[in-house]
């Protein structure tokens, strides 16, 4: 302050008094800029992340992302760009916001039986077997039956009010059908699925089996969210691994694997194991005495040779002896 009041001799050196007084006026700006202690603490906190950012790393950790080499013109808008190697990446945050607008419309159908999810793919079977256990809707899985949603005479006959599909190409027969009977589709499209006939294109990776069975796992769950039959306060138990697809050959040789494992300790614990425990008992160094085992003991030298017996007795003991007493011509 006392720099400010001094009277410059030149213009130059009033320039100069004037950016020596600004001086303290910054560090006074950079003083009152610093972090108050509650600020620092909240910056060093881990952010807890919201339900859209965790949903999103799940898909991502699925590979829902990955979509293939060829796009749709109509499938575009959900392209967020292309890798080197010529794959397009889904932009997940569209997809998340699909999966609420199906949700929205699963949940405003009053019956849910009247929800039908089918899966004519190996891979998305369980998962849809799983979606119709947890919300109560009708699953299809396998081949589908022409004239299912169109024959009335047909014994599989239904009339749903929203279908679910897994691949639109895969499933082409029932988007066919639903074209007849006005009926709302929702359907998992991968970067170069068709779009006709479908309502609600769901951009995500439908090839892969873990990516379908997270995308099914995820509608669920928004539905029993937007029911309230789960909370924050009352979470889902269930994994996400439960709509994942198996394998049947894995899983026998797996339990293959298991059954002989546990057979190995008991054929190891056989002979050589009783073999090894009696030998480990015995000790060969100990004498045993006369008569044990009940037999009587032995008596005599058993250096000397033993006493002729039988016909070697009648010949003498020898064989010579008794071949040279006998009478010629023998």
């Amino acid at each position: 302050v006392t720099l400010c009041t001094q009277t410059p001799k030149s213009p130059n050196e009033g320039t100069a008094l004037a950016d020596r007084a600004r001086v303290p006026s910054l560090c006074d700006a950079r003083r009152s800029r610093r972090p108050r202690p509650y600020a620092t603490e909240r910056r060093n906190m881990s952010p807890m992340l919201s339900q859209k950012e965790a949903d999103i790393q799940m898909m991502l950790a699925a590979g829902c992302h990955l979509g293939t080499k060829n796009v749709d013109f109509q499938m575009e808008r959900y392209v967020w760009k292309r890798r080197a190697d010529g794959i397009h990446i889904i932009n997940l945050g569209r997809t998340w916001d699909k999966l609420m607008l199906a949700a929205r419309i699963i949940v405003a159908t009053e019956n849910p039986q009247d929800v039908v999810c089918q899966s004519a793919r190996p891979y998305g079977q369980r998962a849809v077997l799983k979606f119709a256990q947890y919300t109560g809707a009708k699953a299809i899985a396998g081949r589908h039956t022409p004239g299912t949603f169109t024959n009335q005479k047909d014994a599989l006959f239904a009339e749903p009010r929203v279908l679910i599909l897994t691949d639109p190409r895969t499933d082409a027969q029932p988007i066919s059908e639903t074209a007849y009977v006005n009926l709302p589709t929702i359907a998992f499209c991968d970067t170069d699925s068709p779009l006709k006939h479908v309502d609600i294109a769901i951009p995500a990776n439908n090839k892969a089996k873990h990516s379908i069975g997270c995308l099914y796992y995820l509608l669920a769950r928004m539905v029993l969210q937007m029911r309230g039959t789960i909370s924050p306060a009352n979470p889902w138990d269930v994994m996400v691994d439960l709509f994942f697809y198996r394998d049947p050959e894995e899983l026998e040789q797996k339990e293959e694997e298991a059954a002989a494992a546990a057979a190995a300790p008991v054929e190891s614990a056989g002979y050589n194991a009783v073999a090894d425990a009696a030998y480990g008992a015995e000790s060969w160094d100990e004498q045993v005495p006369a008569g044990a085992g009940g037999f009587p003991a032995a008596a005599g030298n058993w250096s000397e040779a033993p006493a002729p017996t039988g016909w070697d007795a009648q010949q003498g003991g020898d064989f010579g002896s008794g071949f040279g007493a006998m009478p010629q011509g023998y």
